[in-house]
Formats: C-alpha cells, sequence, structure tokens
C-alpha cells in the first residue's frame, strides 16, 4: 500500500484530546504515514510545537490564521518570526484572506496576511493558504509579494483560479468536498489539474467525507479521499498516493 501524507490536519486541536493516540494509530493503519499540522493562533504553538516533537510523521507549520481573527496582537507577527527562526518549520500557515465569515475586518486581515507573506518569502518557506471568497486577492497578494510556493488548502475556486495557481508554483488542496457529487466543479479540476500540484488533505476535524456527514473528520480518511480522486481521474489509487507523496515531499521539503 502506497503510503499517503495528509497536507493538512489539526491534530493538534481539542476535538482530539481525549483519543488523539488512537487517531494517529487508525491513520498509520490507513497508510497515511504523514501529517503536516498547520497551527491557527500563537495561543496554540507549544501544543503544537510539543505534540510534532512527540509523534513520528507529523510536521508544524506556524501561522495566524484570518478566522481568529480575534485572538492575534501585531505583536505575534514578531513572536511569529521569532518561532519560524528557531523551529524551523515546514511551512507558514495557516494563512489568508476569508471574506465568507461575518465580523472579520477585511483590512486587520490583509494586514496578518501580508505580513506572513513576507516572512514566508525571507525565510524562504512554503505558505498553506485559507481562501474563502478571496481567491483572486490572494493570488495578487501573492505576485505582489513575491512568494514562490505553498498551497491553496480546501481548494474552492474555479479551474481559472487554479490555474493562475499552478503558474505561481502553488498546490491546490483537496479533501472531504471533493468526495460530493455535487461539487461539480471542484470534481472537473480534480479530474484535469496537473497532477503535479496536487496534494490531499483531510482539514481534519473539520470537513467530513461524503457518508461521514455530521462526523469529526480525521487523517485515517485521507484514503478515502486518494480513492475517490482516482475514480475521476481514471487512475490507479496508488498512481494518486505516489504522485501526491512526492508532491507534498518536495513542497514541504520532507525525507523521502
Amino acid at each position: 500500500m502506497q503510503p499517503l501524507i495528509d497536507s493538512h490536519a489539526h491534530i493538534d486541536v481539542a476535538e482530539f484530546d481525549v483519543d488523539r493516540a488512537a487517531v494517529l494509530a487508525r491513520a498509520r493503519a490507513a497508510g497515511v504515514a504523514r501529517e503536516i499540522v498547520p497551527a491557527i493562533a500563537l495561543a496554540g504553538f507549544d501544543k503544537l510545537r510539543a505534540l510534532c516533537r512527540n509523534e513520528i510523521g507529523l510536521y508544524p507549520a506556524y501561522g495566524l490564521h484570518p478566522m481568529f481573527l480575534a485572538e492575534h496582537r501585531p505583536e505575534h507577527l514578531d513572536t511569529l518570526r521569532d518561532w519560524i527562526e528557531r523551529e524551523r518549520p515546514v511551512a507558514v500557515g495557516e494563512c489568508g484572506l476569508d471574506f465568507f465569515v461575518e465580523g472579520l475586518d477585511a483590512e486587520t486581515q490583509r494586514f496578518y496576511f501580508r505580513r506572513q507573506l513576507e516572512l514566508a518569502r525571507d525565510f524562504d518557506l512554503p505558505v498553506i493558504l485559507h481562501a474563502r471568497r478571496a481567491l483572486d486577492e490572494v493570488i495578487a497578494t501573492l505576485r505582489n509579494v513575491g512568494n514562490s510556493s505553498g498551497v491553496v488548502h480546501s481548494f474552492s475556486g474555479s479551474e481559472e483560479q487554479a490555474r493562475q495557481l499552478w503558474k505561481l508554483g502553488f498546490c491546490i488542496g483537496l479533501g472531504g468536498p471533493v468526495t460530493y457529487e455535487r461539487a461539480r466543479r471542484l470534481r472537473g479540476i480534480a479530474a484535469a489539474m496537473p497532477l503535479e500540484f496536487l496534494l490531499l488533505e483531510t482539514d481534519s476535524p473539520d470537513q467530513p467525507l461524503h457518508g461521514h456527514q455530521g462526523a469529526r473528520n480525521e487523517p485515517a480518511l485521507l484514503r478515502e479521499v486518494c480513492d475517490c480522486i482516482a475514480a475521476l481521474r481514471g487512475a490507479s489509487s496508488e498512481e494518486i498516493a505516489a504522485a501526491t507523496t512526492r508532491n507534498a515531499e518536495r513542497l514541504f521539503r520532507l525525507p523521502s
């Protein structure tokens, strides 16, 4: 069984506190060998670091998530720089823009987003991007700041937006939403996109797959995402697993 990498799993959050070891054991049994674990706010950095140090196969990214704007302070960006310099994470993130959730001030989001892109550029790290109803602006900001690698996780945009990201060298992260038949546009992108820009993810504990509605998502279910995309592309699951593992290793500079 070709091993998989979950490129986006919040395995550090409280939803997994009661059975995290069992969740990781199920992932390994399903062939999900490694997970990228993005931070969401400064308050969680210590827990995230300890978890990734103590569990084989977990790799941290540090960043300030736009949906948690109320928890961020401008001085947290200086602390983030210190963490990146000291800890050498695999990426900066999760960061980005969210114009879907009401009450998140757009200008404040832009401030934190741009500063984090500049940090990623300065440290030559990829970025893990959150972009909801904000893809055009995210793409424009990437061009403006000069970032050259990263992933838009849980991609939900158009084929043209995806193409612009590929041209910038960015990957597309696909997870639970692609398993729903009603997601025709997303499934069309999954079927036809260049394989070298595809990453698989669960966004655990969020975004449950078709057939698991209402349940907590977890990395073990990544195998079902892989099987779904393989079917959409008329490829074998082993081919998709091998390619997306290579892509994640390349982007996050993981050992083969």
